[in-house]
């Protein structure tokens, strides 16, 4: 329960950091304003993202919307059944569900994401935000927790029952029906 509520915590205060810097960003900057930050390393600047990462997909925020959602209540729905439960996991799910609260608030807001962490005076990069880090910080902490830490005796029994519902589909498909054949 105190993990619990911890994690909630942590959520709301990664989804305020990530509003807040987005807020201060696109109040004092004009769409394509840049500021260099740490010199060749790191500027600010503001973007509009429409799509996905590297605009993929742009003008398609239903897609994202949707998604998003389904990651979130599919990566709380495992908490709550107790099918995370390392502390990598923990982290791994919070980082998750925060930054796409994060990009989710924006696209149901604005209708676009705003980017502006620019590190392309030292990468070749696209140009991201708080939530974007936190999601891809996530997804490579939950990579570590599936391949060292999953119990994967727990999930036997889900998995069980994924294939039952699988072959009872694959059953009912293959019975023979009742409707005359025209031949």
């Amino acid at each position: 329960m105190i993990t619990t509520i911890l994690a909630l915590a942590a959520v709301a205060l990664l989804v305020a950091a990530d509003q807040i810097t987005k807020l201060l960003i696109s109040s004092h900057y004009e769409v394509g304003e840049s500021t260099h930050v740490i010199g060749g390393l790191l500027d600010f600047t503001y973007v509009q993202n429409r799509g996905a990462a590297f605009g993929m997909l742009s003008n398609q925020r239903w897609i994202f919307l949707v998604l998003t959602a389904v990651i979130i209540i599919g990566i709380c729905w495992l908490w709550v059944k107790g099918f995370i439960d390392h502390i990598t996991g923990k982290i791994s799910a919070v980082l998750i569900v925060a930054g796409g609260i994060g990009n989710m608030i924006d696209r149901i807001a604005m209708g676009y994401v705003v980017d502006f962490i620019d590190v392309s005076p030292l990468f070749d990069f696209a140009v991201f935000n708080v939530a974007d880090c936190c999601v891809t910080v996530g997804a490579v902490i939950m990579a570590v927790y599936v391949l060292f830490f999953l119990d994967e005796k727990k999930l036997q029994p889900l998995m069980a029952k994924a294939s039952e519902n699988a072959d009872a589909e694959e059953t009912a498909s293959e019975e023979p029906s009742d409707e005359p054949v025209n031949e």
